[in-house]
């Protein structure tokens, strides 16, 4: 069945429902909405724009076509009318956690700071290992954070941390980081935020409303959604308790390379694009919602791959807009889904 935007909110304000529906407009549009069991009585939110950017992967060597896609996303992010307010950058920045990858990445995206658009980052696995954060941290400062902004509170986490695997083997740094940058690391163990951070976050939130509207990035998603792949976070339980006085909280994660969402208690689970390639989805069935990319064709550099784009309302309803540069979105998908 069809709902309207209107019908649903004045539906849940009076039923109770909590909805969460996702459809795709068009081949090139690609819109998850989240809609909340009921209307803030009185709003704490000026409605605003913002957009998310992801794995970009570069390499060290110029002119690689990854270099081409991030620059595309920093573009088109620039055009955007009305501009949005701000960016998140999600991890993986670099490829190899080399300073040169990083300081590429971060001359692409200070054109976003020339055009007036200020931009927040969180590190991924791909950023970290290889000197253990000393260059990241060098050129973008804490791998976590909070600020306020128009009456929601975002937050940042760190989400790619791991047990000392290499001392007792006797690993180089360049191995160190070979071992984590594959896709499934038999020594590398679990990542997740630690207890230092859990700590800072729950002092974070601790004088905050519970009708504060809360949007947290996390490289990795805050949910079980394919661990031998580390598609997870080993203490995102403790983040889901943390946050859960609060009457919802979006979170937006990287990591997966793909179309993927899902909603645990009150936090509503959106994984964003890469810009540099789409990861397959894990070959097992999975109790996740179904919305399956097409294909990659490898042909064309910009196929199943992009950005996203988030409009917040004076509701909190979050509307988050996928802006693949080709053919995306399943057929099946492109009226709409309402679950």
């Amino acid at each position: 069945m069809k709902i309207s935007r209107r019908n649903l909110i004045k539906l849940s304000a009076t039923t109770g429902l909590t909805a969460f529906t996702a459809s795709a407009f068009s081949p090139l549009v690609g819109i998850v909405n989240v809609a909340q069991a009921k209307p803030f009585k009185k709003s704490k939110v000026k409605p605003f724009n913002f957009a998310v950017i992801g794995d970009a992967h570069l390499y060290e060597m110029p002119d690689h076509r990854f270099d081409k896609t991030l620059e595309r996303a920093v573009s088109d992010v620039i055009k955007m009318r009305p501009k949005p307010d701000f960016v998140v950058f999600i991890g993986d920045l670099a490829n190899f956690g080399k300073k040169k990858e990083l300081l590429k990445g971060k001359r692409i995206l200070d054109k976003l700071t020339k055009a007036g658009i200020p931009y927040k980052m969180i590190p991924g696995e791909h950023d970290w290992y290889l000197d253990l954060g000393k260059a990241w941290k060098e050129l973008f400062g804490s791998p976590f954070w909070s600020f306020n902004h128009n009456g929601v509170h975002f937050i940042g986490l760190n989400s790619i941390l791991v047990e000392d695997y290499w001392t007792a083997r006797d690993l180089t740094p360049w191995e160190r980081m070979l071992a984590i940058a594959e896709l499934e690391c038999h020594i590398c163990g679990l990542w997740g935020v630690g207890e230092k951070q859990l700590q800072w976050l729950e002092e974070d939130v601790k004088n905050l409303s519970p009708d504060t509207p809360v949007v947290i990035f996390t490289h990795s998603p805050l949910w079980n959604y394919y661990p031998r792949w580390n598609f997870q976070t080993k203490d995102a339980d403790a983040i889901r308790q943390i946050l859960s006085k609060f009457e919802k909280v979006i979170a937006i994660h990287g990591h997966v390379h793909q179309v993927v969402y899902n909603k645990t208690g009150n936090m509503v689970h959106i994984g964003n694009l890469a810009t540099s390639w789409p990861w397959p989805y894990p070959p097992v069935e999975l109790p996740y919602p179904e919305i399956v990319m097409n294909r990659a064709d490898p042909g064309d550099i910009y196929d199943g791959v992009g950005f996203a784009t988030t409009y917040i309302d004076d509701t909190f309803l979050g509307l988050f807009k996928y802006k693949e540069w080709a053919d995306l979105i399943p057929e099946h998908l492109k009226n709409g889904i309402s679950l």
